[in-house]
């Protein structure tokens, strides 16, 4: 196993559903918008990985203590991404933005408001703990100002927030950003490639 790469498998029982079965199958990308990584590896799971896997915000985030920024910008130009911008303050709570990106997930829009969420942030250098930033994430995607908001007060909103967070927990993810593809999970710079390797062996839906 390379310094780039990490790989564990959870067991069935850790994951089982309401009928007592585990769904092992699938694919799906865990996230939160507070982990610089988590940017750099949104922009590239659409294009390079056989399938899209399904978006997971989690509040499994923490801001790193210590952050080479030039090397982060680096990283980015290498993506041929928009310039960073840092954003100011940091580190801010992601909450809000999890909340919308939720509630964006519940009615198919996760990626699209994740993404400019991730963007808002890291190229726009926004506060993601300020409702505006949230809202202009949200509004470059369609989703009504008043809906969002009404969705960062909602209980439901916040129930499947955790709910997701303490799945993703169970299921052995402690590091962001991380990918799954059945039950394996990897994190580590060269998680997309061996993602990418594993949805091609399995066929992953």
């Amino acid at each position: 196993m390379s310094d780039g790469l990490t790989v564990h498998t959870y067991a069935p029982e850790a994951a089982l559903g309401d009928d007592g079965s585990a769904d092992l199958t699938g694919s799906a990308f865990y996230y939160d918008f507070v982990v610089p990584d988590c940017y750099l590896m949104a922009e590239r799971v659409l294009g390079d990985l056989p399938v899209v896997p399904e978006w997971m915000p989690v509040a499994l985030g923490e801001p790193p203590a210590e952050f080479d920024r030039s090397a982060f910008g680096d990283r980015i130009a290498q993506q041929h991404l928009q310039p960073l911008r840092w954003p100011a303050p940091w580190p801010w709570d992601p909450k809000p933005a999890l909340l919308a990106a939720t509630y964006a997930k519940s009615i198919g829009r996760a990626v699209p408001f994740s993404l400019a969420a991730f963007r808002q942030a890291y190229a726009g250098g926004r506060d993601l703990s300020d409702t505006d930033t949230v809202l202009i994430a949200a509004a470059a995607n369609e989703m009504h100002p008043r809906a969002v908001l009404k969705a960062l007060e909602l209980r439901s909103v916040a129930t499947a927030l955790s709910s997701a967070t303490e799945n993703a927990r169970a299921i052995g993810v402690s590091q962001l950003p991380a990918l799954r593809v059945g039950s394996a999970i990897f994190t580590g710079p060269d998680a997309i490639q061996a993602a990418g390797a594993a949805m091609l062996e399995q066929g992953s839906p």
